[in-house]
């Protein structure tokens, strides 16, 4: 059987502490057990520069931060195929993230993306360590990579 190439890729500015959530799951990731047929990548607040890599893969699971009604460290699975299917974010990685997945889906080379977002608090202090209550959810946000990629190498 020929395994899907997979990259999980975390967004978010590690500077603003729980904006940085997704890099932050992404180092978590590092250390922990992923099918070989995986790879992670910081995507950090880039936006186009990291089209070409998105484009490498047969799926894509992105990682980051949402600012919406739910209580902070709520996870959420969205399968998004527009820009405006994203939820709201707080930073500006989040326009050049929206430019990305908009200008890979005109290119028709958009893989297909599972969005993984971790809501939290409206007010960032900069800080780059992770409140208690974000860091607590990284096991989670681990298994529910997981489990997106037991579904993808059914």
């Amino acid at each position: 059987m020929n395994l899907k190439k997979i990259l999980i890729m975390g967004m978010g500015n590690i500077l603003l502490s729980d904006e940085g959530v997704g890099v932050r799951a992404i180092e978590y990731m590092e250390r922990q057990a992923l099918p070989e047929n995986v790879d992670l990548l910081d995507g950090g607040t880039g936006g186009f520069t990291l089209l070409p890599e998105i484009m490498k893969y047969d799926e894509v699971i992105l990682i980051d931060a949402t600012l919406d009604d739910h209580p902070p460290g709520t996870i959420r699975v969205i399968k998004p195929r527009f820009a405006a299917d994203f939820p709201k974010a707080m930073s500006t990685h989040d326009i050049g993230l929206k430019d990305l997945i908009e200008s890979a889906s005109i290119m028709g080379k958009l893989p297909p993306l599972h969005l993984i977002v971790v809501t939290i608090p409206g007010f960032q202090p900069m800080d780059m360590d992770l409140s208690p209550e974000i860091q607590k959810v990284l096991p989670e946000v681990y298994q529910t990579a997981l489990n997106i990629l037991g579904k993808i190498n059914q």
